[in-house]
């Protein structure tokens, strides 16, 4: 009898995972489980990856466009974009209308530390702007690299923070703009160096003095 149990309890189980599955947006169980820049390489490695970036004044902005990164590509079932994907990455009690619309949720901001509940409030931030990316090595790609980068959930280059403070930073590099936050300033150069590591792009000399200079606050 008790046994007979058992292999109820598991079909029914299993016909109810079956149910979630195939409702809503389910791509996000393929994000990182941790919160934003948590995955950030100790500051030891980070000054190794710094090294090695290729040092290199800014190459040309002639041809550039965002178009030329398509962004917000679809990533998943239900329709979910890649920004739909982050906001239910980064955001805690995210409620989502089919098929993926963000609806509402709290997120906060590691840039100012400021807490918001309309999806509207937030930006998704390229930490490296796909501006930078650009005069860094982008240019020479073809769309698809391009895209792949401007769409990455793998990589640590997608943050979730207040509109207005993400277009106060624009494309500047961290020599021209940093976090409100100190504190958060060790977390932000890491990022910075490992996703221009991962896509094998260059840095100025400002720029290596100021992501050094925001390291020795690690």
């Amino acid at each position: 009898m008790l046994g007979k149990i058992v292999r109820i309890l598991v079909a029914l189980l299993a016909a109810l995972l079956l149910v979630i599955g195939a409702g809503g947006c389910t791509a996000i169980a393929s994000l990182p489980e941790s919160d934003p820049g948590s995955g950030a390489s100790g500051s030891g490695e980070a000054h190794s990856k710094l090294d090695a970036l290729v040092e290199r004044a800014p190459a040309s902005m002639r041809g550039y466009s965002r178009d030329r990164f398509p962004h917000w590509s679809t990533q998943g079932k239900g329709g979910c974009d890649t920004r739909d994907l982050v906001l239910q990455r980064d955001g805690t009690d995210v409620v989502v209308k089919p098929p993926c619309k963000i609806v509402s949720g709290v997120w906060h901001s590691p840039y100012d530390g400021a807490t918001w509940t309309d999806p509207a409030d937030v930006d998704i931030d390229h930490v490296v702007p796909l501006a930078e990316a650009w005069r860094s090595g982008a240019a020479d790609w073809d769309d698809d690299r391009r895209e792949a980068f401007a769409n990455d959930l793998d990589g640590p280059g997608l943050l979730t923070v207040t509109d207005n403070v993400n277009q106060a930073k624009g494309d500047q590099p961290p020599n021209l703009w940093k976090p409100k936050l100190t504190e958060y300033w060790c977390t932000y150069a890491t990022l910075w160096i490992d996703t221009k590591s991962k896509w094998d792009l260059s840095v100025t000399s400002a720029e290596r003095s100021t992501l050094l200079d925001m390291l020795n606050r690690c």
